[in-house]
């Protein structure tokens, strides 16, 4: 093996080691132009965490009944709040309502298209797109009649929705605007309308993106040391990824990881790779606060050889810095996503018992 094809295998194996995703793709900008766990029982956060809102009257009377119930529907199945969707939609086009170019037909200067404003590139390269089939963009079938239209407004609502998904929503509304339309601005356009449409005037988060949700977790580590990781890594959440970060600013997936135990003055391996062998494998559904969970995600990676890890803080639940076009580090659920490879357990590891001695000790 020459010394130019080393070099470009340990590249690759060190990418992989740093948290290996598998090819996202990076989606190109919109334009807008229209003005059972030890340590006791799981506290429940959500009593103290905004849920769905309900609509107000203003949204009532202000969207037409065809795209409420889209918004309402997509975001739903999608995991975004139904009324950003309905603040893009508004500022956008005026629900589908405004008679300039680009809304019904054509495109507008810009060469935004439809009632959710997609430019045709971002779309998927065609303003109408036969699904399936392959292509580059948030092209969407909204109302399953095999066809991915931009002037649809089920498959523009729904593209729209898989976009905000993507770029930080539901926990980073912000940043997923953002992403849309690059003009803070706009962002806070947006999220004015968004507050006036549901009745409690806000933009809800899910539970987990909840500050108030920390303490629960934290309260319900097994142990005082795995409150102290915990509390470390739930810390960073907001922060974004970074490909070979440990903070403060911004993290990798094992980055977060190895920083969380070090608060707590234990050494781990740095990487994923290093992380997988290094603690003592866990059953499925034995895993609990601290134990790390890790995925196959895509070449380069395996059964053998995982390239993301997160960290366990709840039942189905962890901390994760996915990566940099995934959105901020937050906390996600692991029971529904595909390429599991396997849990374990770093405090069990005989170097860290050690440690852990040497500190009793100390």
């Amino acid at each position: 093996m020459t010394g130019n094809r080393k070099l470009h295998l340990a590249l690759i194996l060190g990418v992989a080691g740093l948290c290996m995703l598998a090819l996202v793709m990076a989606p190109m900008l919109m334009v807008s132009t229209f003005p059972s766990f030890t340590g006791g029982g799981m506290p429940d956060c959500e009593d103290t965490a905004r849920t769905v809102s309900a609509q107000s009257e203003t949204a009532g009377s202000d969207i037409p009944a065809e795209y409420l119930k889209l918004y309402r529907e997509h975001g739903e199945k999608i995991g975004v709040q139904w009324n950003v969707l309905a603040g893009v939609g508004k500022r956008e086009t005026d629900h589908g309502r405004s008679t300039l170019p680009g809304v019904r037909s054509g495109t507008n200067y810009a060469g935004a298209a439809g009632p959710m404003q997609f430019l045709i590139s971002t779309w998927g390269g065609k303003a109408k797109i036969k699904i399936p089939s392959r292509f580059n963009g948030y092209a969407s079938d909204g109302d399953g009649d095999g066809w991915a239209d931009v002037y649809n407004p089920a498959d523009a609502i729904l593209g729209a929705a898989k976009m905000l998904k993507r770029n930080g929503a539901p926990e980073d509304v912000r940043r997923s605007l953002f992403v849309y339309n690059r003009a803070w601005w706009y962002v806070d356009q947006v999220m004015e309308i968004a507050g006036k449409y549901a009745e409690d005037g806000a933009v809800s988060v899910p539970p987990e993106a909840e500050a108030a949700c920390d303490e629960p977790l934290v309260e319900a580590a097994p142990s005082g040391t795995v409150a102290g990781i915990l509390e470390y890594a739930l810390a960073q959440r907001g922060k974004p990824y970074l490909w070979g970060g440990t903070g403060p600013d911004a993290f990798d997936c094992s980055g977060i990881i190895y920083m969380a135990y070090r608060n707590v003055g234990l050494t781990i391996p740095r990487t994923t790779f290093g992380q997988w062998p290094f603690g003592v494998k866990i059953a499925p559904g034995d895993e609990q606060a601290g134990d790390l969970v890790f995925f196959n995600s895509g070449p380069g990676t395996g059964a053998d050889t995982p390239g993301h890890v997160g960290m366990v803080v709840s039942p189905g639940k962890m901390v994760e810095a996915r990566c940099r076009l995934c959105g901020p580090i937050k906390v996600t659920t692991y029971r529904d996503r595909t390429g599991i490879v396997g849990f374990t357990r770093p405090l069990r590891n005989p170097d860290v018992l050690a440690q852990l001695k040497l500190r009793e000790q100390g």
